[in-house]
């Protein structure tokens, strides 16, 4: 395993990837609403983040491999029950939907890794929760993010909200490190036992991204080889940041404006 320590240079590179990605969630946001279509929301993020940004969408053309196409699109959106790497499309959003929108954008040549789940209108109550219980589980992985910690630490924090609340953690997918290359080592489990696995150094830059399925944590991929669902068609949350691991704690790049962590 390879895992890369960013110099204070490539940190400040860094910096700059993360916050363009924030912009991009911060620029969709108004635009999240009943009656729009995915494929829609894809084509202004698209336009934002080539235009407004000077930056590259990174899913856009990214993989591929045996029966699996390359990406085809330049954001990921996951709805209700989609768990990630949904494709935008043009079935509308109708009121009540859940929406994941993922973002990573290249800029400079280092990446940027975000993503925010929106409510379309006022949701049913079950999927409000999974929402905010996912959320929490996230900062909950950030908050013990500092040199001596460990990944274990991490997944466990996460772990150990989301199964409080009655919900799963998805084990098929996991945060990754990042930087010049889209996903680096090390894998970052979102479940798992405190005091064990690497340990983080200064200058380490992950994502933290919990799945949450509101029934059991199985997942199914469809045939386009890209969109994840849960096996039990039931409701599934998620969020994500990049993080740098600081001298004494953590910094998250990819902070909203006016985002309380």
């Amino acid at each position: 395993m390879t895992i890369t320590i960013k110099t204070p240079a490539e940190q400040d590179a860094m910096r700059a990837a993360g916050r363009a990605a924030a912009q991009v969630l911060e620029f969709i946001a108004p635009q999240v609403k009943s009656g729009v279509t995915t494929g829609q929301l894809n084509q202004l993020c698209h336009d934002y983040i080539t235009g407004e940004l000077g930056c590259v969408p990174a899913p856009l053309g990214y993989g591929g491999s045996g029966s699996r196409p390359p990406f085809p699109k330049s954001v990921c959106t996951s709805i209700n029950h989609v768990v990630c790497h949904g494709i935008p499309g043009e079935k509308p959003l109708k009121r009540g939907d859940i929406v994941n929108i993922d973002v990573t954008v290249i800029k400079d040549g280092f990446h940027g890794d975000t993503s925010y789940m929106f409510c379309v209108g006022e949701p049913p109550v079950l999927a409000k929760r999974l929402v905010l219980v996912a959320r929490e589980a996230m900062l909950a992985g950030i908050r013990v993010v500092k040199p001596g910690a460990r990944l274990g630490d991490i997944g466990f924090a996460v772990q150990k909200v989301i199964e409080a609340n009655g919900f799963s953690v998805v084990r098929d997918y996991c945060g990754h490190g990042i930087g010049r290359i889209f996903h680096e080592d090390p894998q970052v489990l979102h479940y798992g036992r405190p005091g064990t696995g690497i340990e983080l150094q200064e200058g380490m830059t992950f994502t933290i991204e919990p799945m949450v399925n509101a029934g059991r944590h199985e997942t199914r991929l469809l045939p386009d080889g890209w969109t994840v669902v849960t096996k039990d068609h039931s409701l599934s949350a998620q969020w994500e940041h990049t993080v740098l691991v600081t001298h004494n704690g953590v910094e998250v790049l990819t902070r909203r404006q006016g985002e309380v962590l």
